[in-house]
């Protein structure tokens, strides 16, 4: 089997990997970012439900359910970085486009809530 036809075959599992490898290098880097982010006043918004954020969250952190966050912008500052995180990264990917929709400039998505933790 030539190269071209491994890849006609494994295309998608080689897409679903950069997609989970890009999403583990973000995180990493805004891990690194966040004392920066921090020192200027960064909000940090958890877009979990209020359930999984009562089982555990980041000290700091807000608790702005995504499917609640259009109508509570009012409760970010966009005059400050974001920082938002959730359980795997997938919400609060969502939640940064939703807050770049918004006009907010500095939207970070660092992941998984614990990464708030390092």
């Amino acid at each position: 089997m030539n190269a071209s036809a491994l890849f006609e075959q494994y295309w998608p599992i080689l897409l679903v990997a950069l997609w989970f490898g890009y999403k583990w290098w973000n995180a990493r880097r805004v891990v690194g970012m966040l004392p920066q982010l921090k020192a200027s006043g960064a909000t940090l918004v958890d877009v979990r439900t209020p359930d999984e954020f009562a089982t555990g969250n980041a000290p700091g952190s807000v608790n702005i359910p995504l499917h609640e966050l259009g109508s509570r912008l009012n409760e970010i500052p966009a005059s400050a970085p974001v920082v938002v995180c959730c359980a795997s990264g997938t919400r609060s990917g969502m939640a940064r486009l939703k807050l770049k929709k918004n006009g907010y400039a500095q939207v970070f998505n660092i992941g998984k809530w614990t990464n708030l933790l390092r």
